[in-house]
Formats: structure tokens, C-alpha cells, sequence
């Protein structure tokens, strides 16, 4: 046989070469998806830990939180129609509750115009049913609270299974303590949330709420 001229083997070398591409386009595809899916996953976990720091606001119209001190977390907002102003506090807990491992428990307090006007507790989880009245009948769910060495024990509205009202003792008690730990009963039996309020600027509560730390009683 004669041997090939110079013009088919150029040509046979092109078209290996783009059979080559066409082979590698795929891979080179699949990767770039990899990396971009990588990349959502980074950013997505990524907004998780800020959303769980608490900064980002979960309410329209509140700005986002700044830090007032420790763990606590403060948050402004003004009444549309009355143009209050309302600043609201809270301190996210240092564990989970069992049934859900994503979102903690938390205390807030909120005031209006310069005074204090109320504050709670959410569990992040289903709270059990109540289990006393309150002096108006409205039901209330018995905890535990401890706050450094002392426990007491304290009736709180119990609102629509989800958190209890917190009264202004033990809010007061608590923005002065080292440690605090709340008890509770949920659907699976006895929970305890646990915080770490050390750290807040109470001058600047002061200020916000007209409000200061109470040492509870020794029982």
C-alpha cells in the first residue's frame, strides 16, 4: 500500500482531536456542577450559623441585632402607627432541646419608649399542656428556674403551645446573673435550657428599659 499523504493524516488528527473535546465536555461539565453545588452548600451553611447568632432579625421592620454585651443581642424597631420606639433583647441558650437539634431556645425582653413591657421564653420545641391557672384562669405551665445558686419555681402564661410569658422578677434576675436554667415540661418529658447571660451592658438596658438586675432570694 501506498503511504498516506500528508493532507489525511492532518485530517485524522482533527478529527481524534474533537472526538477528544466531545468525550471531555461532559466531565468538565460535571465538575463545574460539583464545585458550584459545593459552593451553595458553603453559603448556605453560612447564613445558617449567622441566622443562628441572631443577628439577621426574623421581623419585619426590626433592624438587624448589634451587640449588647456577653451573648445578648439587641434589636430596634418603631411603631408604624404611634411611632413608639420598641427595642427588644435576647440571648440565645447554650444547648439544644431534644427535639430539635437546629433551633435554640432563647429569652427575650422587650420595651417601649424607655420602660420595660414584657419578655419570654421559647423553647424551640412543643410545649407540654398546662398544668395550673393563672389568677385570672388563664393557663400557665409550672417551671423550675435557677439563677447561679438559687431555684424557684414560677407560674408563666403558657401562649398557644409554643413559649411562656416570663415575669419581670425573673427577668430582672436574670440579666443579673452568672447562670440561668430554665426547666420545663415537654412533649417528651422534663427539658432544660441553659444560658450564659454574663456579659450584658446593663447601663445600656438601663437606658433602653428603665429596668435593673434583681438578686433573688435565698429559699
Amino acid at each position: 500500500m501506498g503511504s498516506m499523504s500528508n493532507s489525511k493524516i492532518v485530517f485524522y488528527a482533527e478529527e481524534s482531536l474533537k472526538t477528544s473535546d466531545l468525550f471531555d465536555r461532559p466531565i468538565r461539565s460535571t465538575q463545574t456542577m460539583a464545585s458550584f453545588a459545593v459552593l451553595v452548600l458553603v453559603w448556605a451553611a453560612a447564613l445558617s450559623v449567622r441566622a443562628q447568632s441572631g443577628k439577621f432579625s426574623p421581623y419585619q421592620g426590626e433592624s438587624d441585632g448589634v451587640s449588647a454585651g456577653g451573648k445578648w443581642m439587641e434589636y430596634h424597631s418603631e411603631d408604624k402607627m404611634t411611632g413608639a420606639k420598641k427595642v427588644r433583647y435576647e440571648l440565645l441558650s447554650d444547648n439544644y432541646l431534644s427535639e430539635d437539634p437546629e433551633y435554640k431556645p432563647r429569652m427575650q425582653f422587650m420595651c417601649t419608649n424607655g420602660k420595660y413591657t414584657d419578655a419570654d421564653f421559647n423553647p424551640g420545641i412543643r410545649l407540654g399542656q398546662p398544668n395550673r391557672p393563672g389568677f385570672w384562669g388563664q393557663p400557665q405551665m409550672e417551671v423550675m428556674v435557677r439563677v447561679d445558686d438559687t431555684h424557684s419555681y414560677h407560674g408563666w402564661n403558657w401562649i398557644r403551645n409554643r413559649s411562656l410569658s416570663m415575669d419581670k422578677g425573673t427577668t430582672r434576675a436574670l440579666i443579673g446573673a452568672h447562670i440561668f436554667k430554665v426547666e420545663i415540661r415537654g412533649r417528651n418529658g422534663p427539658e432544660i435550657a441553659e444560658f450564659s447571660p454574663l456579659g450584658l451592658d446593663l447601663a445600656r438596658v438601663k437606658r433602653a428599659c428603665d429596668l435593673t438586675p434583681r438578686k433573688p432570694s435565698k429559699d
